[in-house]
């Protein structure tokens, strides 16, 4: 290819070579700037996105948590319900008991089943509530009855009409009683 040739496609090649703007010093820093603000935006959004997951985290402990405490109570006080339904049997079968002589094999049978039943009971936690001859607790006691008697302090327990029950800390069934004045 001769001299003549390759300047003349130097040239068109010249005159069809796209020229790249040139960039001043202005857009080159706006460029910066937009750059550093899409860098802002997109820690800003990681930052969000962190919360909500550290925010959802703790709120998935808090309910494990929660559904943990409630699966425990509901353990912890499954005979409630059965014990509140036998209450009215135990005090039938004190009534019958009152009196007799254990002698009676008839007796004895209906003494060993009132054994039996409330020895089951304390098994799971359930308790009588002890209050004869003690200050009176109307946290466990409901008094129905005040008599004046000397000897005894006053707000004094001297009789227990129906007695009390306790499931493990939680008060099953009131005491009725009779307190000095």
């Amino acid at each position: 290819m001769s001299k003549k040739e390759k300047k003349k496609q130097e040239t068109v090649a010249e005159e069809t070579a796209v020229e790249e703007p040139v960039k001043t010093e202005e857009q080159e820093k706006s460029a910066e700037e937009l750059l550093q603000e899409e860098i802002d935006k997109l820690k800003h959004e990681v930052e969000v996105t962190k919360n909500a997951y550290y925010k959802a985290y703790a709120d998935m402990d808090n309910l494990k948590k929660r559904l943990l405490n409630e699966a425990d109570q509901a353990n912890k006080y499954r005979i409630q319900t059965f014990a509140l339904s036998i209450l009215p049997a135990i005090d039938s079968l004190e009534r019958a008991l009152k009196g007799k002589s254990i002698e009676d094999p008839f007796v004895k049978g209906v003494k060993l089943t009132y054994d039996q039943i409330l020895n089951a009971l304390h098994n799971e936690g359930v308790t009588e509530i002890d209050c004869l001859n003690k200050p009176f607790d109307a946290n466990f006691c409901n008094a129905l009855l005040t008599e004046k008697v000397e000897d005894v302090e006053p707000n004094t327990v001297i009789e227990v009409l129906q007695k009390g029950y306790i499931l493990k800390d939680r008060l099953l069934r009131a005491a009725l009683v009779k307190v000095s004045e």
